[in-house]
C-alpha cells in the first residue's frame, strides 16, 4: 500500500504534487548510411521558410513528382527515417500543421507509420502511395539532428535552391555606444540574409510591416516613431541596404511572409531618397523596458482577466482558457492555427504565436476530477490521504486550487506499522516544494530520520486512516 499525504506548514499552506511517472523508451534510430533499393527512384527534401538547414517541410520526389506527407499519425519515430534519408543522423523533432508553409502537388504519405529502425521511409506503413484524404495544411516537417551521416552520399537528397530569404530579423539602436536595457524595443530593422544583416529601405514602409516585425520580436504592437530624428541620423551615415520593398498585410507570423523585394548585385541606386527602416515596439507586461515603464503600467487600472494561458512550463505557453459568465473554460482546436494563437498572444501581452499546438498538447480541462473521499482511486485534492494498492504506477494529486507559493510534500509508507520491519524510520519522506502556479519544484528531499528534532515539529504526524479527510 502506498499512501499519501500533504501537510500544511504554517505560514504557506500546503501543496500536493505529481509523483512518479514512467514512460517507456522508444527503440534507438540506426545511423547507418546504406540504402536499400525500396529508397531507389524517391528523392527528398526539405522546404519552406522561415527555418534552418536541417529542418523543415518534408517532400518526396516519385515518378518525377514532388509531394508532401500528412501529419495524420507522423511520430518522431518516422521523422528518424525521414532523416536519414536525407542524410542526417537522427530527428530531435518533427512538426505538424504545415508550421514551414503549406505545399502543394500531391500529398504522396498519409497514416505514415514507422518503428524507427527502417532503412528506408517504403519499409514503413501507410495509406499507399497518393493515398490521402488531407490537405495542405496537415503537411509535416521534421527537425533533423544538424549532424550529417558519414560516408552519405548527398545525390538522393535535392536540397532547395539558395534563394533570397528572410532568416533572422532584429532592432539596432541607432544611438547609444554604452549599456542598453533590455529588451530593444526601437531601433533600425536589421535582416539577416545568406550573406549577413543588412537594412531596409523604409519607402512605402507601413505600420502593417512594423506590426509584423515587433510581432516577431515578442511585442504585441507598435508605436510611432520621430521620424524626423531618424531622417536627419540617416543624413549623417551610412547604410548597407538589403531590401527596397517590404509589404505586409499585418496578420504575418514572420516577415519572410511578406512580399519583399530584395536588391540584386547590379542594381546601381539603394534607397533613393529614402532611409533606413525604423520600428518601435510596445513591450508586454512581462517585457517592460525600464523600471519606469513597470510603474506606470501597474499604476494603471487593470480589469479581470478575461484570457490565460495554463499548463505550460514556461510563460507564454499553455492551454488557452477564456472566462466567460464567471467560469473559465477552453477552446476547440479545430481550424486552430498559427494566426488564432498570434491574436491571442498579443492579448496576453505577447509577441506573434510561434506554434498552435493541438490535441491538448498542454494538458485537458486542471476543471477538479479528483474529490477526498474517493478511496482506490488514482488521485486526491488538498488536505486528503488516500491509500493506494502496490500495483498502480502513479498517484495524481489535483492542484486545481493550490495558489502559488511555498509548500511541503509527505509521502509515507506503511503509516500503522502493520507490515513488521526491523526500522520504520526511513518511511516517510518529506519534501520541500515551490510552485509559481505554471511549475512546481520539489527539493530539500529528506527522510523521515534526516531532520533534527526541531525540524521535524513542523511536520505532523500521520492520524491514520480513520477518515481520509485530514484534520
Amino acid at each position: 500500500m502506498r499512501p499519501v499525504s500533504v501537510w500544511q506548514w504554517s505560514p504557506w499552506g500546503l501543496l500536493l504534487c505529481l509523483l512518479c511517472s514512467s514512460c517507456l523508451g522508444s527503440p534507438s534510430p540506426s545511423t547507418a548510411p546504406e540504402k536499400r533499393a525500396g529508397s531507389q527512384g524517391l528523392r527528398f527534401r526539405l522546404v519552406g521558410f522561415p527555418r534552418k538547414p536541417f529542418e523543415g517541410r518534408v517532400e518526396i520526389q516519385r515518378a518525377g513528382e514532388w509531394g508532401t506527407i500528412c501529419d495524420d499519425d507522423f511520430t518522431l519515430q518516422a521523422a528518424h527515417v525521414l532523416c536519414r534519408e536525407l542524410g542526417f543522423t537522427e530527428a530531435t523533432g518533427w512538426t505538424h500543421s504545415a508550421k514551414y508553409g503549406p505545399g502543394t502537388g500531391r500529398i504522396w504519405l498519409d497514416n505514415l507509420s514507422c518503428s524507427g529502425t527502417e532503412q528506408s521511409v517504403t519499409d514503413c506503413t501507410s495509406r499507399g502511395w497518393g493515398n490521402s484524404d488531407c490537405t495542405h495544411d496537415e503537411d509535416a516537417g521534421v527537425i533533423c539532428k544538424d549532424q550529417r551521416l558519414p560516408g552519405f552520399s548527398d545525390s538522393n537528397v535535392i536540397e532547395v535552391e539558395h534563394h533570397l530569404q528572410v532568416e533572422e530579423v532584429r532592432l539596432r539602436p541607432a544611438v547609444g555606444r554604452g549599456r542598453r536595457p533590455l529588451p530593444v524595443t526601437e531601433g533600425l530593422v536589421e535582416v539577416r540574409l545568406l550573406d549577413g544583416w543588412w537594412k531596409v529601405c523604409d519607402k512605402g514602409w507601413s505600420s502593417h510591416n512594423s506590426h509584423v516585425v515587433c510581432g516577431m520580436l515578442g511585442f504585441p504592437s507598435e508605436k510611432r516613431v520621430n521620424a524626423a530624428f531618424y531622417r536627419l541620423l540617416a543624413q549623417r551615415q551610412q547604410h548597407s541596404f538589403g531590401l527596397h520593398g517590404v509589404a505586409c498585410v499585418g496578420t504575418e507570423a514572420h516577415l519572410s511572409l511578406c512580399f519583399l523585394e530584395f536588391y540584386r548585385a547590379n542594381d546601381t541606386t539603394r534607397c533613393p531618397g529614402g532611409g533606413p527602416a525604423v520600428v518601435s515596439c510596445v513591450p508586454g507586461p512581462l517585457y517592460a523596458a525600464s523600471s519606469g515603464q513597470k510603474k506606470q503600467q501597474q499604476s494603471k487600472p487593470q480589469g479581470e482577466a478575461r484570457m490565460r494561458l495554463k499548463g505550460g512550463a514556461h510563460p507564454g505557453e499553455g492551454r488557452v482558457e477564456v472566462l466567460k459568465a464567471g467560469t473559465w473554460g477552453t477552446v476547440c482546436d479545430r481550424k486552430w492555427d498559427l494566426h488564432a494563437a498570434s491574436v491571442v498572444c498579443r492579448e496576453l501581452g505577447f509577441g506573434t504565436a510561434r506554434e498552435a499546438l493541438r490535441g491538448a498538447r498542454m494538458g485537458q480541462d486542471v476543471s477538479k476530477r479528483y474529490e477526498c473521499a474517493n478511496f482506490g482511486e488514482q488521485g486526491i485534492t488538498v488536505g486528503c490521504w488516500d491509500l493506494y494498492r502496490h500495483d498502480i504506477d502513479c498517484q495524481w494529486i489535483d492542484i486545481t486550487d493550490v495558489k502559488p507559493g511555498n509548500y511541503i510534500l509527505q509521502v509515507v509508507i506503511n503509516p500503522n506499522f502493520e507490515v513488521a520491519e526491523s526500522d520504520y524510520t526511513n518511511n516517510a519522506m518529506k519534501c520541500n516544494c515551490k510552485y509559481d502556479g505554471h511549475r512546481i519544484w520539489v527539493h530539500n528531499c529528506h527522510l523521515d530520520d534526516a531532520f533534527s528534532e526541531e525540524a521535524n515539529k513542523r511536520f505532523e504526524r500521520y492520524p491514520g486512516q480513520t477518515s481520509n479527510q485530514i484534520v
